[in-house]
């Protein structure tokens, strides 16, 4: 297996007025490429932190991380804005979608920063859209769709680019358990059968036992990692 993430001694300080709140500790962590990893941990403990910095959303205090063979740390604002746009889709717990544009145009709207034609990223949302289960709803808008749907169109956008890496950040937190469900095995479908890299933090041991592996966070520290 080929790893994708490498984290060496990561560390992450805040400052807080005159303090300075250190949220994680000196991790070491490696993740395989096709790996499905659920970060799980009490709140404050790092997780949404840990999984920013594996984003590229935000850069550590200390350590070094590298994905895909490319140091993030070493990284400028710019930099990183490209590598996050090519390389890793998100999936936030609040779906994020722009509420005046339809299902189709949210899914395009990561493809603007690309060359490509009005005509290309119409068929590449489309086919995202498809893969979600939700080709007949693109020309609804957020409003029109149940919770569940709204995440899965937001998990069309985060793959309409083909990242490497999707980062999800308590993607079933505002559903209730049967789409909770739906979205689940949306992404284990899309770990299993496109080879996606899935980095997801949550607090719920249902949504964390359909990953291959379940990492805790305690207090910026890496408690264990357990097989799922």
């Amino acid at each position: 297996m080929t790893t994708l993430i490498e984290i060496r001694d990561l560390s992450k300080v805040y400052q807080r007025g005159k303090q300075k709140v250190e949220v994680l500790h000196h991790i070491d962590l490696d993740v395989e490429q096709g790996d499905f990893l659920a970060l799980m941990g009490p709140s404050g403990s790092g997780k949404t932190t840990l999984l920013n910095l594996i984003g590229g959303l935000d850069a550590p205090s200390g350590g070094r991380i590298g994905v895909g063979g490319q140091r993030l740390d070493q990284m400028s604002a710019g930099e990183l804005a490209k590598w996050r746009a090519s390389q890793v889709g998100f999936v936030f717990q609040f779906y994020n979608l722009m509420p005046m544009l339809s299902a189709q145009k949210n899914v395009e709207l990561p493809l603007l920063l690309t060359k490509l034609s009005a005509a290309e990223r119409k068929k590449r949302a489309g086919i995202a859209l498809q893969l979600v289960g939700l080709a007949d709803r693109a020309s609804h808008k957020p409003t029109e769709l149940s919770g569940g749907q709204q995440q899965r169109v937001s998990i069309a956008r985060a793959i309409v680019s083909d990242p490497t890496l999707l980062v999800c950040d308590e993607p079933t937190g505002d559903l209730d358990r049967e789409s909770a469900g739906e979205v689940l095995s949306l992404l284990g479908m899309l770990n299993r059968e496109h080879g996606k890299t899935i980095v997801m933090v949550t607090h719920d041991p249902k949504a964390a036992e359909r990953a291959r592996h379940i990492l805790h966070l305690d207090k910026g520290q890496l408690v264990e990692q357990v097989p799922a």
